[in-house]
């Protein structure tokens, strides 16, 4: 039984010519806008239409229809190089013609400042230092206030020279050979200063002892994985006493072409301790040192501050002719770094603390320091 199919339609040929779907649309068009008109201009509510110039909408719609160039992020000519050596050769020669431009360009300003002379504006690189941000508890060493504070604080007896400094250095229980050697170069280094080993006496037995025995300071060098890390200074008989981490030690014989030690007393260079707080540390280095330096040695100890950074370095200098000075390292250098000050002498559970280092104390700004 066969399966019965539908019959085909018969399409209808119509051509273009027949039917024009564009003059059906404007008719249609045409009509709708008739009546719209009607209705309006019955209402009353007609408005005059405005006529237009057809040359400028179609310049319009021509200028909107044209395609908007893309931009795409610009590619450098090297990684458009697929040789890796090609690519190499070409990147030192770029590097080689950038460093000549500087070169030029600095030797141009170098011969425009000689040809100007004194008038020549000296230009000052950009660095975290000269961009600090202006701290409220920086001072002027000459105001009088600050003089005033500094005739009342613990080390005003020193510097009216009324008091010798008389030090006692000593380390933590059972120190490491390398500690002991710090501590027998700092005591080479620091005049009427004394080492002596701890023999398991706590601080504050030290302290008394130390103000029975006529002490003006204790150093304590403390040590860990047998090197020394930190370093605990007490003023006396009154404090203060601050806390510091100890790194970058180096021995005097680690020092190359190092000068030798004399046993005259050295003078005292204190720079960038700008704060309330850096005075304070400033004149606590100072009192460790003799007033009264013997500039025939030719000895000078430098506490440099930089980013709460306090660099020591001890050297000889020596005068080459009227203008010109040559100094010779004789060693030791260490770094240090604040954690506390503490009013008193030394107190770790009833001590009143004046300033303590709390990580991310500065927040995310590096142009704030403490001293």
């Amino acid at each position: 039984m066969g399966r019965k199919g539908r019959k085909p339609v018969a399409k209808e040929d119509v051509s273009e010519d027949e039917v024009d779907f564009n003059d059906m649309a404007d008719e249609g068009s045409d009509g709708q806008s008739e009546q719209i008109m009607d209705s309006q201009a019955n209402d009353g509510d007609m408005d005059p239409i405005e006529e237009t110039n057809d040359d400028e909408t179609v310049a319009e719609d021509v200028a909107s229809d044209e395609p908007q160039p893309v931009l795409f992020p610009e590619q450098s000519l090297l990684s458009q190089i697929k040789n890796k050596l090609r690519r190499r050769e070409l990147y030192i020669k770029m590097k080689k013609e950038k460093k000549e431009t500087k070169k030029t360009a600095r030797s141009e300003r170098q011969n425009t400042a000689k040809a100007l002379g004194e008038k020549a504006t000296k230009m000052v690189p950009k660095t975290i230092e000269s961009m600090r941000e202006p701290d409220e508890t920086m001072v002027d060493p000459e105001d009088e206030e600050v003089k005033a504070d500094e005739e009342l604080d613990e080390m005003a007896s020193y510097f009216r020279k009324e008091i010798e400094p008389k030090i006692l250095i000593t380390s933590s229980d059972n120190p490491h050979r390398t500690t002991i050697k710090f501590c027998r170069e700092l005591k080479q280094t620091i005049p009427n200063a004394e080492f002596r080993f701890r023999n398991r006496s706590s601080v504050k037995n030290m302290v008394k002892a130390a103000i029975a025995r006529d002490y003006t300071d204790i150093v304590i060098i403390n040590e860990d994985w047998r090197k020394p890390n930190g370093l605990l200074h007490v003023h006396l008989p009154d404090g203060p006493t601050t806390h510091y981490r100890l790194s970058s030690v180096r021995f005097c014989k680690e020092i190359k072409n190092r000068a030798q030690y004399s046993a005259h007393r050295p003078e005292v260079i204190l720079n960038n301790f700008n704060t309330r707080l850096g005075h304070t540390i400033g004149r606590m280095f100072a009192s460790v040192f003799h007033y009264d330096p013997q500039f025939k040695g030719r000895r000078v100890v430098t506490f440099h501050n930089q980013r709460d950074y306090i660099f020591f370095r001890h050297h000889r200098y020596e005068f080459k002719n009227n203008t010109k000075v040559a100094i010779q390292e004789i060693g030791p250098r260490f770094t240090l770094k604040l954690r506390s000050l503490q009013k008193g002498t030394f107190d770790s559970k009833f001590g009143e603390y004046e300033w303590a280092l709390k990580r991310h104390d500065s927040g995310t700004n590096r142009r704030r320091f403490a001293l």
